[in-house]
């Protein structure tokens, strides 16, 4: 197949065109495969049943590399006028004005976005309709260097602390060097009381563990600790989608995991790429939070007990 040739994905109802398929936007490496547009498509089209239900109603960012990994790098929030009409929008308040974001509601748009070379996609915490009260609570544990022992133990550190409040969590691989620890709201707080709150419990974990775990903003603050970062949890910020693709070698993959597959020797930020993250998507890992949002108010009144 030629770089110029147009390959047709059908997806539901519509036919969606991938433009020069060969195209490779992962070149291999050491210990790498090389992947291309229409291997990064197979993947979307693999994972949608999965990736969709994490993606419906939430303004995106699009992490674009239309000259694959090596090339430039573009963060796109505004929707192009030249995007279907079929695909979903989300006009959203800014400072001095608004941005109209991209939804991806349906697999068609999930193709469409990856003949685009959107690699990552990065979904707000909160849906179209009540963009001001977040359904989603998310902690990342960034590790000194590419540390990931320091990664598991937070982890574990932090679901204990989880289950002492009575939230449910769950882990997902960032496909970069941490893991996101996520927790399912019910949608009745404002951000800046669940940002608060996950602040606090940073606050608690680090404080009991101030050798190994930090919430210092300042890299030059860290030193070799694991930094807590709670920042995702505030208005118009984002966080990596669950199954979506990192624009790193390799092709490697945020993918959720069970608390279980913590303790799995060979587990690392970058375990799943697109050659195998679907196979652990039909694990359905998630599932023990599903359907299981939480208030943060009984959570509150323990963890105030917990600081005295």
């Amino acid at each position: 197949m030629s770089r110029d040739a147009v390959r047709t994905v059908r997806a539901g109802r519509r036919s969606v065109e991938v433009h020069r398929p060969d195209k490779v936007l992962f070149p291999a490496g050491s210990g790498t495969e090389e992947y291309t547009k229409a291997d990064l498509v197979d993947y979307y089209h693999s994972v949608a049943p999965f990736v969709l239900p994490h993606l419906r109603g939430r303004p995106l960012m699009l992490e674009r590399r239309p000259d694959g990994v090596d090339g430039p790098r573009f963060m796109q929030k505004n929707t192009p006028e030249h995007y279907p009409d079929w695909i979903a929008r989300a006009e959203v308040a800014k400072e001095g004005g608004t941005v109209r974001h991209t939804v991806c509601d349906d697999t068609a748009t999930l193709l469409y976005l990856a003949d685009q070379a959107a690699l990552t996609l990065h979904r707000w915490l909160s849906r179209v309709g009540a963009v001001q009260t977040p359904d989603l609570m998310v902690f990342d544990l960034d590790p000194a260097g590419d540390d990931f022992p320091a990664v598991r133990e937070a982890a574990v550190l932090l679901g204990g602390l989880l289950d002492e409040l009575k939230l449910p969590s769950a882990l997902m691989t960032t496909g970069s060097r941490g893991l996101h620890v996520v927790v399912p709201l019910n949608g009745r707080h404002g951000f800046d009381e669940v940002r608060e709150f996950a602040r606090d419990v940073a606050d608690v974990l680090a404080a009991g563990h101030p050798d190994r775990l930090t919430t210092a903003a300042r890299k030059k603050d860290r030193g070799d600790r694991l930094y807590l970062d709670i920042q995702r949890n505030a208005y118009a910020q984002t966080a990596v989608a669950p199954y979506t693709v990192r624009a790193l070698p390799g092709a490697p993959v945020a993918t959720p995991l069970s608390w279980d597959q913590l303790d799995d020797p060979a587990l690392h930020a970058r375990r799943w790429t697109i050659a195998d993250a679907a196979d652990q998507a039909r694990t359905r890992p998630w599932a023990p939070i599903t359907g299981r949002a939480r208030s943060l108010g009984p959570a509150r009144r323990r963890l105030d007990a917990l600081r005295g």
